[in-house]
């Protein structure tokens, strides 16, 4: 860190990131620069050193009909400062105090690229910390806490950080989506105004932007600098991109709250998720930041990523132990290495109108309890995962006949149903209770490894108590607390995120969960896009990838298997097929895929992901490359027919200009089919040989393939000699 002598201007450096703040003044502190390396600053040259320079630099002109002073634009924009734009601070005491001005009491340096500010506005009686870090990944994290340190009560409408970034900055991408289509992108210019996003769907949502961010002209996945914002909450939020005609361009965000839902009392506190946010040079670098982060987090899962099988679209909700044993034989069989029992197993459950909310295994189809079904899975080598919707509930249940009054509604309705279920209000003690105390008893009696955690309605009119006041901000802090505190009880316990495939998203959740299920659409063509996406936040260790059926259940497309199991090959890989009606070669095949998988796992679920800027839209180049680049893997997709044939060169991004290495085509990955009459000269087990400045900027010709088919190429550095 370099700091001018008195400390008020900083320099924080890290991941390749510089983060320069003017904490000079008693105002809060200004982000003077948030992007590339700045390289070390000197501070103490003539004159006060570079930061005092750069900070000189940076004051611009006053243009005409505006304040007589500059109008500093803070972490926590303030009207009071003037600034016009979006509040940092929303909210009043009876319509008083509406607008902050905070003054700084104490800068505290827990870290060294950390920085906690105390303000405080007197006159609104309102108490500021605010809480920066710059990662060792690169990452700028921060979140505030406002209190109440007045008589009477002040009622939040909205705490927002915000970072400003350049004015080159010129396009604005974002991802939106549905259901079994999540993480769609949208791109458009960075015109003047606010580019907003608010999700309110009481969870992270299917179409919800995962990123906001903003870059120059043309960025791709390999050039152009481009700025990101990620909101760390699993329920309402809102994140901005808004551009002044001052010349202020900024990202924003943070939590969306109800009207009326944190009435702050005397002393009572607000924290806000935290806000991540990533620079980088081209989507690649800027994703890296982020996976780069998590690995680094302790709890990060260490263990190898277990093949899984998922019993949901093999059998759905025809449950028995004959046909599930059988299963689980054919699933050891490949090579599996858990065995999840999806949906269909708790009392009452027969399709999605009943039983949610009624945790009991069913006597009528289980008269032993889970135990002959736990014990045949792990005779068979394979841990053993459970399906629950714990947040939910079912009107056709015995629980919500014995407690109505514990679903989330406005006070004197229901919301309308959604697959026929409510949520379940688990801001109240008793709930929780009750859903804590049956999770722990079913983990414990069957030593459940790991449960597929769903959560499969969005939340309407979510009212909590008698008086139905909004309930989003205390039943998603309450899910935050029953994960924590079940594998707090429960250590080695596995938590997967889904909610109607990929609409929980986000690292809050991710704090207590070890992966999410990336969608429940498994059709491989739509998972290529799904996946891309979902990967500019979470490495591929995080995303559960199934190996399908042949013809897809969400789409009806027909792939071959292949397609399907190259698809599911970069993430964490699973199975989602009844392999008990697999052909025998279906099962040898799926085998020696997962064979390899295994064999890649160390660089596929630790290595840095990367992607082709292809000239083809029809064609795509993705894959991973080892920390040290020595290794690499990748996959190129035909996901259309082109217009050009044959397909061309494809660069291979990522390696080591210096090095040599030898290129290969990777069993079995390695079956090439297409419109063409003669062999590709280099598709052979002794392949070819070339710098990693060759394959980065010339690359090598590819297979040419039929649509919605890949191949994969494997890449290892040659030793040089002696």
């Amino acid at each position: 860190m370099t700091t001018d002598r008195s400390r008020r201007l900083l320099h924080f450096r890290s991941g390749g990131t510089s983060l320069v703040l003017d904490c000079s003044g008693p105002r809060l502190p200004r982000v003077l620069h948030w992007g590339a390396d700045l390289g070390d600053l000197e501070d103490d040259t003539p004159g006060g050193g570079d930061l005092v320079a750069l900070a000189r630099a940076s004051v611009a002109e006053l243009g005409t009909s505006v304040p007589d002073v500059p109008v500093p634009v803070s972490v926590l924009p303030e009207q009071s400062a003037g600034w016009l734009g979006t509040p940092g601070l929303s909210g009043h005491r009876e319509g008083a105090d509406f607008s902050c001005a905070f003054t700084v009491r104490e800068l505290r340096f827990p870290g060294p690229r950390s920085l906690t500010v105390d303000a405080a506005d007197d006159q609104a009686g309102l108490g500021l910390r605010w809480e920066l870090e710059l990662t060792p990944a690169g990452l700028v994290r921060q979140r505030a806490r406002l209190t109440n340190r007045a008589e009477g009560t002040y009622t939040l409408e909205g705490l927002h950080l915000a970072l400003p970034v350049p004015a080159h900055a010129a396009e604005v991408l974002d991802l939106t989506g549905r259901h079994l289509r999540e993480r769609s992108p949208q791109r458009h210019e960075f015109t003047l105004g606010t580019h907003l996003r608010e999700n309110r769907r009481g969870r992270t949502g299917v179409d919800a932007t995962l990123l906001h961010a903003v870059g120059e002209r043309g960025f791709g996945f390999r050039g152009g600098e481009v700025w990101s914002l990620h909101v760390a909450w699993s329920g309402n939020h809102r994140t901005f991109a808004e551009r002044t005609n001052s010349g202020v361009s900024l990202l924003g965000g943070g939590e969306l709250l109800l009207p009326g839902e944190v009435r702050l009392g005397p002393g009572a506190e607000y924290t806000t998720p935290w806000l991540l946010a990533s620079y980088g040079r081209g989507l690649d670098d800027m994703a890296a930041r982020f996976h780069t982060y998590l690995r680094q987090r302790p709890h990060h899962p260490a263990a190898p990523r277990p093949v899984t099988l998922n019993t949901w679209e093999a059998v759905y909700f025809r449950q028995d132990l004959a046909t599930l044993t059988a299963l689980a034989d054919a699933a050891a069989e490949v090579g599996a290495e858990r065995f999840v029992l999806d949906d269909g197993w708790f009392r009452g459950r027969r399709d999605d109108r009943a039983g949610l909310g009624d945790w009991y295994v069913d006597p009528e189809i289980w008269p032993q309890g889970l135990h002959p079904l736990v014990e045949h899975v792990r005779s068979r080598g394979l841990q053993f995962g459970l399906w629950v919707e714990p947040e939910m509930i079912n009107p056709d249940s015995d629980l919500a006949r014995s407690h109505p009054e514990w679903i989330l509604s406005a006070a004197g309705r229901m919301p309308p149903e959604a697959r026929h279920q409510q949520v379940l209000d688990l801001g109240r003690p008793e709930a929780y209770a009750y859903v804590l105390g049956r999770l722990d008893a079913l983990v414990g009696e069957y030593a459940v490894d790991y449960l597929k955690w769903d959560h499969n309605r969005d939340l309407i009119d979510a009212g909590s108590g008698p008086c139905g006041v909004g309930g989003v901000h205390a039943q998603t802090t309450a899910v935050y607390a029953l994960m924590d505190e079940l594998r707090r009880r429960r250590p080695g316990l596995e938590i997967e995120s889904c909610s109607s495939g990929g609409a929980r998203v986000d690292l809050g959740v991710l704090e207590r969960s070890d992966r999410v299920w990336t969608s429940d659409c498994i059709d491989a063509l739509e998972r290529q896009r799904i996946q891309l996406w979902t990967g500019l936040l979470l490495p591929p260790e995080l995303m559960g990838a199934h190996v399908g059926a042949p013809r897809a259940h969400t789409t009806g497309r027909t792939h071959g298997l292949d397609f399907r199991a190259g698809t599911a090959f970069f993430g964490h890989l699973g199975i989602e097929w009844d392999l008990t009606l697999a052909t025998p070669g279906e099962r040898r095949r799926l085998a020696e895929w997962i064979a390899v998988h295994k064999r890649l796992r160390p660089l596929l679920h630790g290595g840095t992901v990367v992607h082709g800027d292809s000239h083809d839209p029809a064609v795509s180049v993705h894959g991973v490359v080892a920390p040290d680049r020595s290794h690499a893997v990748y996959a190129v997709v035909q996901q259309a027919t082109s217009v050009q044939m044959p397909t061309g060169r494809v660069r291979l991004p990522g390696l080591a200009e210096d090095a040599r290495y030898a290129v290969t085509p990777l069993p079995p990955g390695d079956a090439t089919r297409g419109p063409v009459t003669s062999p590709l000269p280099w598709w052979t087990p002794e392949g070819v040989e070339l710098p990693g400045r060759v394959l980065s900027v010339l690359g090598v010709q590819a297979p040419t393939l039929h649509p919605e088919n890949l191949a994969l190429i494997e890449v290892r550095r040659i030793a040089p000699h002696a």
